[in-house]
């Protein structure tokens, strides 16, 4: 919603991000100079955009001021990819409000930290699918597309072979074997785009649903006698008991050592991914074969023995890639695609050229932090 022209405006700030590895800016000039023109103020701390390649000219020019960390912390509204230190929570002043993929269920430091300081925290990681008018705030899903097509690429360059056929005058190379699991919205990106390569990819999920979605994208869809009816609320996975999770880590042994690739997806923002890929079964897969793991965080991942941001080549060979923060890895189409989202919580913000996070507002209710924490996210694949 625009400002109000006698309403004084709401000012964003964007903070370069503090983890070395994030790479991601909250907002890109584009959306910056949106923004200005409906009202809006924005202060960018100098070098945010630079691991993404957002100049700060770039920023100047689309209307934003330039300023150092302590300038963009003053602002009303703290945009952020990641959740800021605990310690940061000291900067920042009563009743200000922080948006960003906060998932801090999984981070009670900074969750208390920013409680106690009295700031009001929007979590983009709370934010129900269910809602049609919430569809542009989607981050979760935004960014699983950019690392479903990035897992893809990277396990493409892992694999010590070809994925399409290919047939030369040396003799032919077959096309390598995906299995795909999750086919929520990274899994179908990662299907997709191996199908892309020449693959040949299969994809399996708890979700009967998902068959048709899978095969629609030219893939094979991998049923277990052992699958349990998956389908949670809003369209998410729901969460197993631990005998259906124990039935289907034992079918799907028998299934993964067959294939080339694994890509796993299931995560759950804030709690511990669900394990899909036992240690053993790991040691039964081909010598050369690669698993990908979106799942991998600090709180586990669905691969055994994977490590966040990490690569390890068990001593049979295979290569287990921890990749929970692959978006990262395309740090410019991630930031333009997040920068959009969290414009669109930005506008739904403000009331009648105010600042008002109104807990009456379906959506501002269900991201809002503390009052959200009640609310379990959506099980297993779920928000990949």
């Amino acid at each position: 919603m625009a400002l109000t022209p006698d309403a004084p405006p709401v000012s964003v700030g964007v903070l370069r991000e503090h983890d070395a590895d994030e790479r991601r800016v909250t907002l890109v000039p584009e959306v910056v100079g949106r923004l200005v023109r409906e009202g809006f103020a924005v202060v960018v701390e100098r070098g945010a955009g630079e691991a993404a390649f957002f100049p700060d000219a770039a920023y100047e020019a689309a209307g934003a001021t330039l300023g150092d960390r302590s300038a963009a912390l003053a602002a009303d509204v703290l945009a952020c990819v990641r959740v800021p230190d605990a310690g940061l929570a000291l900067s920042l002043h009563r009743g200000q409000v922080v948006v960003g993929l906060l998932a801090l269920g999984g981070h009670a430091d900074q969750a208390d930290a920013l409680t106690d300081a009295g700031v009001v925290a929007l979590d983009l990681a709370l934010l129900p699918r269910t809602l049609s008018r919430a569809q542009t705030m989607d981050a979760l899903t935004s960014q699983a597309s950019v690392a479903g097509y990035r897992a893809t690429i990277v396990a493409a360059e892992a694999f010590g072979r070809f994925f399409p056929m290919m047939i030369t005058a040396a003799g032919t190379a077959k096309p390598a074997q995906v299995l795909v699991l999750g086919t929520g919205v990274a899994g179908l990106q990662a299907i997709g785009t191996a199908r892309r390569l020449g693959a040949q990819v299969t994809g399996y999920d708890i979700r009967p649903s998902s068959a048709d979605e899978v095969r629609s994208l030219g893939a094979t869809f991998l049923r277990l006698t052992s699958s349990p009816e998956g389908a949670g609320e809003g369209g998410y996975a729901r969460e197993l008991t631990d005998d259906e999770r124990a039935a289907q880590q034992t079918e799907l042994a028998g299934h993964v050592a067959k294939f080339d690739v694994v890509i796993t997806t299931a995560q759950v923002p804030g709690r511990r991914p669900p394990v899909l890929v036992t240690a053993e079964t790991v040691a039964a897969m081909r010598p050369g074969s690669v698993v990908v793991d979106l799942g991998a965080s600090d709180l586990g991942g669905n691969v055994e023995g994977s490590v966040p941001d990490e690569r390890v080549v068990t001593p049979g060979g295979v290569t287990v890639v921890g990749a929970g923060n692959l978006a990262s890895e395309l740090p410019t189409a991630a930031s333009s695609a997040y920068a959009r989202n969290v414009a669109a919580v930005l506008r739904a913000a403000v009331r009648d050229g105010r600042l008002d996070v109104d807990v009456d507002d379906d959506v501002i209710r269900a991201i809002r932090v503390p009052a959200a924490t009640s609310n379990p996210a959506p099980a297993e694949e779920a928000r990949a």
